[in-house]
């Protein structure tokens, strides 16, 4: 079977090289924009399945590209940036990234967070017959709303349980503070602590070492992330 098709728009020789090398070793079919409107046009007519995405581009800015191509599709959008903070994470994010990885990175990681994002644009959201959600220790029958670790049944609050729901739904991805309130709190949320004491709470029902998670990891200072592997 042929590899992944991947597009990478960026703008910075270096770097594409170094990722042209390391993704084809490891299977990936590879397509190249350098300019934010390249990428659009190439990401409409050649149907990739993953994009990697600077955000200093020359012509505009990557988020816009974001944007854009977030008006007709659903591919993963895996932004890679120079700009660490917290701003510009969130904003790529809510603009509809699937995920952000701050340069410079290491290429494993890389992989881990391709691998992610594939497998969740494959499923988009469990089937009423396979809602069972599977990580390690930690299964999620959705359907009968039980959550389990080491076959275990454990309890949550129905703030917590609707917390967890919503990370699975978006298992891999980055989910921004705000993106989590609104979704569990409604939109006139704006108390950040709630979350800091739910995600204490279920991390302390879920994680075996809830200081050191292994599920629940935290984007500091955008958000939260379910670990799918």
């Amino acid at each position: 079977m042929e590899g992944p098709l991947l597009l990478l728009v960026e703008d910075e020789p270096q770097m594409r090289n170094f990722l042209r090398v390391s993704l084809t070793a490891n299977g990936y079919r590879f397509l190249e924009a350098t300019t934010g409107a390249d990428g659009t046009v190439q990401a409409a007519t050649r149907g990739p399945d993953v994009i990697l995405l600077d955000l200093g581009l020359p012509d505009v800015d990557g988020v816009e590209v974001v944007r854009r191509i977030r008006g007709w599709s659903r591919v993963p959008i895996i932004v890679l940036s120079a700009r660490g903070g917290e701003k510009d994470k969130v904003d790529a994010l809510d603009a509809g990234a699937d995920d952000y990885l701050t340069k410079p990175f290491g290429v494993e990681e890389l992989l881990a967070r391709l691998r992610v994002a594939l497998r969740h644009a494959a499923h988009l959201g469990p089937k009423e017959e396979e809602a069972v959600f599977s990580v390690g220790d930690l299964k999620v029958d959705l359907a009968k709303r039980q959550v389990f670790v080491k076959d275990a049944e454990v309890h949550l609050t129905p703030i917590a349980y609707k917390l967890l729901v919503f990370l699975i739904q978006n298992a891999g991805k980055v989910v921004t503070h705000r993106h989590l309130l609104r979704e569990v709190w409604g939109p006139n949320t704006t108390e950040t602590h709630y979350l800091r004491v739910f995600m204490g709470q279920l991390r302390q029902k879920l994680e075996a070492d809830p200081s050191n998670p292994r599920y629940l990891i935290t984007e500091p200072g955008v958000g939260y992330r379910l670990r799918t592997e």
